[in-house]
C-alpha cells in the first residue's frame, strides 16, 4: 500500500506539473527542455555515453526552434529546416522498429549512440514543442491531447492485460505485455478521442480518432524499444526521479518516440485541408 500510495504521488505530481504548463507558452517550454535534459541524461547512461557533446546538441537544436516559436513567430520560415529534420528522424526509429523486430540486440546502442541521442530523443522534444506551436500558434491542447490518448492507452493496457492477458505481446523484451493489453489499450484510445475532440476543440472527431491509432501503435513500439534498451544496459529502470514509476524516461518514453509521427499526420491533415 505504501508503495502503491508513492507512485501515485509522484505520478499526480508529473501530470500536474504539465498541465499546468499549459497555461502559458514559456511555461511548457521550459518544463519541455528540462524533461528533455533528464531523460538525456537517463538514456546516456543506459546507452554508457560519457560526454557532454550530446547535450549541446539538445541545448542547440531545443533552442533554436524554441527561439522561432517564442520570440521570432516564424516557423514557417523554418519550414526546410523542419522537413529535413522530420526525415531524418522518422527514418531512425523506423530502423529502431526494424531492429526491434530482427535483431536481438539494437546495433545503434553501441555504434552510433549520438544518432540515438539526437533523432530519437532530443528530435522526440523538438516535436512536442512544434506541436505545441503548430501553424505559429500556441496550440498545448494538441500536446494535450496525444499525452491523454497515451495515458488512457497505457492504463487500459495494463489493467486488461494484468486482469484477461493470456497471449503475450513481446515476451522477448517485455513479458507482462499482453495482445489482449494492446487491443484493450486501442479501443480505448479509440473511445476518449471522441471526448478529446469534443472537449479541445481543436481536432475534428475523425482526426483524432486516426491520431489514436498512431499513438497507441507507434507508442507501444517506443516503450518496447526503451524496454530493449534496458535489457540491453541490463537495468530495470531508466532512472529513480520518480518513485515508484522508475525514470523520467520510462514515463515519456512513447511521446517520444511518437511526436515526430503525430506532427507528420498534422502536416498531411493541414495539406488535405
Amino acid at each position: 500500500m505504501k508503495e502503491l500510495s508513492i507512485r501515485a504521488i509522484s505520478g499526480a505530481i508529473y501530470v500536474l506539473l504539465l498541465i499546468g504548463s499549459l497555461y502559458m507558452q514559456n511555461a511548457l517550454t521550459i518544463l519541455l527542455a528540462v524533461f528533455g535534459i533528464l531523460s538525456l541524461v537517463e538514456l546516456s547512461k543506459l546507452i554508457h555515453l560519457k560526454s557532454f557533446a550530446q547535450y549541446i546538441i539538445f541545448v542547440l537544436f531545443f533552442g533554436v526552434f524554441w527561439y522561432m516559436c517564442l520570440w521570432k513567430h516564424n516557423l514557417n520560415g523554418s519550414d526546410e529546416a523542419i522537413q529535413i529534420l522530420l526525415v531524418i528522424t522518422i527514418f531512425v526509429n523506423l530502423i529502431l522498429i526494424k531492429d526491434l523486430f530482427t535483431t536481438k540486440r539494437i546495433p545503434l546502442f553501441s555504434s552510433k549512440r549520438y544518432i540515438v541521442t539526437t533523432f530519437y530523443l532530443t528530435s522526440g522534444f523538438v516535436f512536442m514543442l512544434l506541436i505545441a506551436n503548430y501553424q505559429n500558434v500556441f496550440t498545448p491542447l494538441l500536446l494535450l491531447g496525444g499525452f491523454i490518448l497515451i495515458w488512457v492507452n497505457d492504463s487500459a493496457a495494463y489493467l486488461i492485460g494484468k486482469n484477461f492477458g493470456k497471449q503475450k505481446l513481446f515476451p522477448r523484451i517485455s513479458p507482462k505485455k499482453t495482445v489482449e493489453g494492446f487491443l484493450g489499450g486501442l479501443f480505448f484510445a479509440c473511445i476518449s478521442s471522441y471526448f478529446i475532440s469534443l472537449y479541445t476543440e481543436t481536432l475534428g472527431f475523425t482526426s483524432w480518432l486516426i491520431l489514436a491509432i498512431i499513438v497507441s501503435v507507434l507508442g507501444t513500439l517506443g516503450d518496447l524499444i526503451e524496454s530493449k534498451f534496458k535489457r540491453q544496459a541490463g537495468v530495470k529502470d531508466s532512472g529513480v526521479i520518480m518513485p515508484g514509476h522508475g525514470g523520467l524516461l520510462d514515463r515519456l518514453d512513447s511521446i517520444i518516440f511518437v511526436a515526430p509521427f503525430v506532427y507528420l499526420f498534422l502536416r498531411l491533415l493541414s495539406y488535405v485541408s
